[in-house]
């Protein structure tokens, strides 16, 4: 069993401040010299590429729709190897999950929440509670929260936007009969206010220098504002877990750990390990320093690649990464697998290409192939030698006058698709491969054209092939996740059949695209597909 200190930061509902909390923490446990391991629940990959920045590690998405429940613990421990503690930030309210009974099996009606994945990595959850407009009213909501579900243990709050001392105090008065602890309190600022736009925050690839910055001011933030040793110390009591790491293998794995109860069999977390408990924190007043570690593992990420836009270039407070498009160009990112390499695989990265799994990387090297980043806003050709191409997530939306513009790029991936070389299009990818976006020329492999659109298309999907790709053989079933405010219509041979939805995607020769995002530690075999189109 591996024992790794963690907690688990969630709130009541979406718009709380868990992702700037998170971050901070992140960064401000990292700034007291300890080795972070940033998680995020759900799909998302906008908050993980903040979590990058602030740790300087790969980001992590801890998803049980996509990669099943049984997974979970795994690949928490796999992605946490090393660290000395992991923070995992939440989605939305603590309790919300999938509702489609279509998609997934649902062991417990809160399938997929934040209180789901905290159960599973038997971790306590610090709730962030917006206080802006509220006072005693606070100690209510957060009674709530904690007897809500048994299962699910709330280990104290942290108090968001508070207007001053007196507001604080007067939140403090109401909790403490309930005896949860106040881990902090974090006055009203716009001073790290992150930008949104059409689908959420902007990613952090887009604007580098800023979110830095943002990073920063969020650590100083929270050193200021939390009790660190007694958030460290109420991590650091998590109990070992009972499960291996997850490795990167070419088959479906189905490790050996205990199912999640389910809601009529409640079990209670196993006693904390020897030792006093985590204090609770009595004032604003940050406490003492974490203590330094004894001895640090060596667990450097300087040039290691931490997700679609960038790899850890120094290791310092300022948090210092180098970017897709900061870097000379196609340039291989990430380590080299030890194994012969059976090809090389174009990864689309930089500011217009962000969203990606760590895990898909590890595969692919797994199966024995080289992986090379490359930028469509800047490099005009792909990387020497590439035997297979995946264009990822992002917002070609947002740039799709420079894409148009890098004429010499978009013929190479026409011409490239053309050769029958596999290649994989998820989403912006698919916006990219169209023959037009918004009246702006693509690469045009596909003979449809793209466009915006006012309606938000969002949900976890249970798809089945409709015909053999370089990723799915006919008939397979696979779970991904849309998220889009554009439209393409469906192919002539579409890839995916959607349930909820219908006919969905493309396939073309050795071209598959599609709205899906998919996580591939939940299907290793399309890996493993993907690897053998390469090497023929």
């Amino acid at each position: 069993m591996v024992a790794i200190p963690r907690l688990v930061l969630a709130a009541p509902a979406s718009g709380s401040g868990k992702t700037t909390v998170a971050c901070g923490l992140m960064a401000a446990f990292r700034a007291r010299g300890l080795a972070v391991s940033g998680h995020k629940v759900g799909p998302d990959y906008i908050d993980p590429s903040y979590h990058a920045l602030a740790t300087g590690r790969p980001p992590r998405n801890l998803d049980p729709v996509l990669c099943g429940e049984e997974l979970i613990a795994p690949l928490f421990l796999h992605g946490a190897a090393g660290a000395q503690v992991a923070v995992v930030e939440g989605v939305m309210g603590l309790f919300d999950g999938i509702y489609e009974r279509t998609v997934v099996r649902r062991s417990c009606d809160d399938f997929g929440s934040t209180a789901h994945v905290a159960r599973l990595l038997n971790a306590p959850v610090v709730l962030v509670i917006d206080s802006s407009k509220a006072g005693r009213s606070v100690a209510a909501l957060v009674a709530g929260f904690a007897g809500f579900d048994p299962r699910t243990r709330v280990a104290g709050v942290i108090l968001n936007r508070v207007g001053s001392d007196r507001h604080e105090q007067l939140l403090r008065d109401a909790l403490s009969p309930s005896g949860i602890p106040v881990f902090g309190a974090i006055r009203r600022t716009g001073a790290i206010e992150t930008p949104s736009r059409h689908l959420g925050l902007i990613p952090a690839a887009e604007r580098h220098a800023q979110a830095i910055a943002a990073i920063s001011h969020m650590s100083a933030l929270i050193q200021d504002s939390c009790d660190l040793a007694a958030l460290l110390s109420l991590a650091r009591h998590s109990p070992p877990l009972p499960a291996p790491p997850w490795t990167p293998t070419l088959t479906p794995t189905h490790p050996s750990i205990p199912p999640t109860p389910t809601p009529s069999a409640p079990v209670p977390l196993p006693p904390a390990p020897p030792g006093p408990p985590p204090p609770a924190p009595a004032s604003t007043a940050p406490g003492p320093p974490p203590p330094a570690p004894a001895s640090v593992p060596d667990i450097s990420p300087v040039g290691r690649d931490v997700g679609y836009f960038g790899r850890v270039s120094a290791v310092d407070s300022g948090f210092a990464v180098t970017f897709v498009h900061d870097s000379p160009p196609n340039q291989p990112q990430g380590p080299k697998s030890p194994r012969e390499s059976r090809g090389l695989v174009a990864v689309a990265g930089g500011a217009a290409f962000t969203f990606g799994y760590t895990e898909q990387v590890e595969l692919l090297e797994a199966a024995g192939l080289e992986v090379a980043r490359f930028d469509p806003l800047r490099d005009e050709d792909l990387p020497e030698g590439t035997a297979g191409l995946i264009i990822g997530g992002g917002f070609p939306e947002v740039h799709a006058a420079e894409l148009s513009a890098n004429e010499r790029l978009r013929s190479r991936v026409a011409a490239l698709a053309a050769s029958g070389v596999p290649v994989l299009a998820e989403c912006a990818g698919l916006l990219y491969l169209a023959r037009t976006l918004d009246g702006q020329p693509m690469c045009g492999v596909l003979d449809v054209d793209a466009a915006m659109s006012p309606k938000l298309t969002l949900g976890y999907r249970l798809a089945r092939a409709m015909t053999d790709s370089p990723i799915a053989g006919k008939g397979d079933q696979i779970r991904g996740h849309e998220f889009h405010r554009t439209e393409v219509p469906s192919g002539l041979q579409p890839a995916w059949l959607l349930e909820p939805g219908g006919p969905e995607g493309h396939v073309k020769g050795s071209v598959v695209a599609s709205y899906l995002h998919t996580h591939w530690a939940g299907h290793p075999t399309a890996a493993a597909r993907f690897a053998a189109a390469c090497a023929s």
